[in-house]
């Protein structure tokens, strides 16, 4: 069975920006539907963008404008670049395709 790891957290001040990434191991393939989620402190989790095996991308109203999510299927690699980053997008971000998902990367945003 595959697994996803993500990596790229840590902490950063409102107007920052940071990198996520994750990669496919074993027999998953980031070429197929993938997907990034958060869990944020208080709140239900939220998934904040995907992208389709043909390369069509969604995002949610909370992050669109701001997150790119891409893949370089090369490195079996999907990334989240984040860009003005505010304290709501503090949470627990994990990357999925299907019924497997990684075990998360925090990200915190606080001056």
């Amino acid at each position: 069975q595959g697994q996803l790891v993500e990596s790229g957290g840590g902490f950063v001040q409102p107007g920052g920006t940071m990198r996520l990434s994750c990669t496919g191991f074993g027999s998953i393939f980031t070429v197929q539907y993938m997907e990034w989620c958060r869990q944020s402190p208080g709140k239900q989790r939220e998934c904040i963008a995907d992208i389709a095996p043909d390369g069509t991308i969604n995002y949610s109203g909370s992050v669109k404008g701001r997150f790119t999510i891409s893949r370089d299927n090369a490195k079996n690699t999907i990334y989240l670049q984040m860009n003005d980053l505010k304290v709501d997008d503090t949470g627990v971000y994990y990357c999925g395709s299907g019924a497997i998902w990684g075990q998360g990367t925090q990200v915190t945003v606080s001056s």
